[in-house]
């Protein structure tokens, strides 16, 4: 399969999604580009990257899921 018609067949299942899977695609791709991008660790980030990281996690679509001290507790005992 050529990526042409890969880039066609994932357009035309994107079309056929529900914004809120959409959504959940889009940040899994914002995701995986900006761990390709990438290279350096976070103690290497200059200041306009930092501002560049804060800016995306404060203009971010606010999360739902409510956590609790026993989801915590239970994370930390695995």
């Amino acid at each position: 399969m050529t990526t042409t018609t890969l880039r066609e067949q994932l357009r035309r299942q994107l079309d056929a999604l529900p914004d809120d899977v959409l959504v959940e695609i889009a940040d899994f791709a914002a995701f995986v580009l900006a761990r390709r991008r990438s290279t350096a660790s976070y103690a290497d980030w200059s200041e306009r990257e930092w501002q560049k990281f804060a800016l995306g996690q404060f203009l971010r679509e606010p999360d739902d899921v409510e956590y609790t001290m026993t989801d915590a507790e239970e994370v930390y005992r695995r």
